[in-house]
């Protein structure tokens, strides 16, 4: 399933499915992941056995400094593989032999964190009843944080921990909602589950709850590698010959990561069994629930406005001193100086969004769906082309108000589509759609001089993997919101390539694409996104999807500088 489409289905099902919300949905709340922690207590392990400066491995985001610490491990003998299911519990247990010590090391990363835009997001649909059950491992309370605040108070929200397991089950029975059930208990409790022999069984009545609501409803999970035998295994239980999951299981993964071999089984034999099951590729949780909320037409405003709350902007600050430097952030946004402001509408007979695209296929335009009518950018002639086979009735133009374009709108989509079209029309880059997102990419085989930095900075700028045969390149993921009264683009260097279910091809490629990554910190970074930027917007020329005046033409116009922090001087 595509990510699109899993967009439209929780839009009808959203009530019939639970979350399952894994450490990758903290880790933007500034939580570290259950990978990040495995090379931390790798370093501890290594240092402390070493007798070595914990500053001489401190960059664990470094190909070398990882390296160096496998090949230790490795060498042993005794520590599970790298990427093994195992390697989290054993680690931690290895680096902090009493649960004392554990709890501490938890307690130090999940004390005070603040709930992301996900959590905020997720709390907002436990309290618009678009959610009921949320599952997590998770140890942080940022999920009840975000609900509380959400509800008001604690009176309508039912927490089921190890040290309270039968509320989840009775909850469930009596239909009280919202709840959420911590499989592995909470950092405040005295039992916590981290070590092998601890994750390999799951409390009973929390299993039993777990299993009894994987069959009544559909499970999304997000942010979870699927470590724990006693979770996968109860996961794996409730598929109940294909009477499970009655709303479908949607795994989603981050495309650059391994996908373990417990979870290809589990979306395999779920599949196998009649279940709707996929793995869906996403980058963060606060990405998801972002679009999520894009697609959502029925979220009233002060709801909206809770989600979109941030602390307060207001602290009291002591005079900086004239001449006061600061350090300035370039930001991975450029400014649309100019964008479309109208399109045509069609009023014709046509059905639903799926019939519109068909019959779009058939001419040279971009349209899009709404109640009012069809939107569309292109010459008149091949509008007419694409629709006149059913009564049009109406042919005007529609004008794009900037309150269209500050959600997820039909309108924003067509100048996403257009956008998408300028930037490749006359450049040797491709276009991927990926949601509300576009990712640009190098075309294989390409030589063109606007591309000579690029491929100063990466070596080269695409290829065959030869491992897999798969190809890759590098591109850029884009996506443009409305914000302050302005219009921007926001783009975010990555490496595309080509999809494959084969869960072996998939480990290759990610490892290939962390190997990669691995050496651009932020004097790659910079330079990475002021070539980008320059790539994107060209010299600040006019920009045009059809080049032509007999119709309704999307036309954009980007500044060639991104955006900065503040200036570097104080004045």
């Amino acid at each position: 399933m595509q990510y699109e489409e899993f967009l439209r289905v929780y839009a009808v099902r959203a009530p019939n499915l639970m979350w399952f919300l894994g450490a990758g949905t903290s880790a933007s709340a500034g939580i570290p992941t259950a990978s990040a922690l495995i090379w931390q207590f790798k370093r501890t392990l290594y240092c402390a056995a070493q007798h070595v400066s914990v500053k001489s491995c401190e960059d664990l985001s470094s190909a070398s400094v990882r390296g160096k610490l496998q090949a230790y491990f490795d060498a042993i003998g005794t520590f599970p593989p790298e990427n093994s299911p195992d390697e989290y519990a054993f680690y931690f247990e290895s680096t902090y032999g009493d649960a004392a010590d554990r709890r501490a090391v938890i307690d130090k990363y999940v004390s005070g964190a603040s709930p992301s835009f996900g959590h905020r997001v997720i709390a907002g649909l436990l309290r618009l009843g678009k959610a009921r059950i949320i599952w997590t491992p998770n140890f942080d309370r940022l999920i009840e944080d975000s609900a509380v605040r959400a509800f008001g108070g604690t009176a309508k929200i039912v927490v089921a921990s190890l040290d309270s397991a039968s509320l989840a089950i009775e909850a469930m029975n009596e239909g009280r909602w919202p709840l959420i059930g911590k499989l592995h208990g909470d950092f405040q409790s005295r039992r916590l589950k981290n070590t092998a022999e601890e994750l390999r069984e799951q409390d009973v009545e929390l299993r039993r709850a777990l299993v009894e609501s994987c069959k009544r409803y559909g499970l999304i999970v997000v942010g979870y590698s699927g470590r724990d035998q006693s979770v996968m295994s109860a996961l794996a239980e409730s598929v109940s010959d294909g009477r499970g999951y009655p709303g479908g299981l949607f795994w989603f993964h981050r495309p650059q990561d391994p996908l373990f071999e417990g979870v290809s089984s589990l979306i395999k034999n779920a599949a196998s069994t009649g279940i709707q099951a996929h793995v869906i590729e996403v980058q963060t949780f606060d990405e998801l629930m972002g679009d999520l909320l894009r697609q959502s037409d029925d979220i009233p405003s002060g709801v909206l406005s809770e989600i979109g709350e941030s602390a307060s902007r207001l602290t009291d600050i002591s005079p900086e001193p004239p001449g006061k430097t600061w350090p300035v952030i370039r930001m991975n946004a450029l400014q649309l100086l100019e964008w479309p402001s109208v399109c045509r509408r069609v009023e014709c007979t046509i059905g639903g969004a799926k019939e519109v695209r068909a019959a779009a296929a058939k001419a040279d335009v971009i349209v899009g769906r709404r109640n009012v009518g069809i939107l569309a950018f292109g010459s008149d002639e091949e509008v007419r082309k694409a629709f006149s086979s059913f009564k049009i009735t109406g042919f005007d133009f529609h004008s794009i108000e900037a309150s269209r374009l500050r959600y997820e709108s039909v309108e924003l989509g067509i100048i996403r589509d257009a956008f998408a079209r300028c930037v490749t029309r006359h450049r040797p880059l491709f276009a991927q759609r990926r949601g509300s997102q576009y990712i640009l990419g190098v075309k294989q085989d390409t030589s063109s001089p606007e591309l000579n930095p690029l491929e100063q900075i990466t070596t080269t700028l695409n290829g065959v993997l030869p491992a897999t045969n798969l190809r890759w390149a590098e591109t850029v993921r884009v996506r443009i919101e409305y914000r302050l009264g302005r219009m921007w683009l926001l783009f975010e260097p990555t490496i595309w390539f080509e999809h494959t279910d084969n869960d072996d091809q998939r480990y290759t490629l990610a490892e290939f694409v962390g190997q990669r990554m691995a050496g651009r910190f932020n004097s790659q970074w910079n330079s990475l996104i002021a070539t980008w930027g320059k790539i994107l917007a060209g010299n600040s020329t006019r920009m045009s999807a059809f080049d032509t005046s007999a119709g309704a033409d999307a036309s954009f116009t980007l500044a060639t500088t991104t955006a900065f922090s503040r200036r570097s001087q104080r004045r």
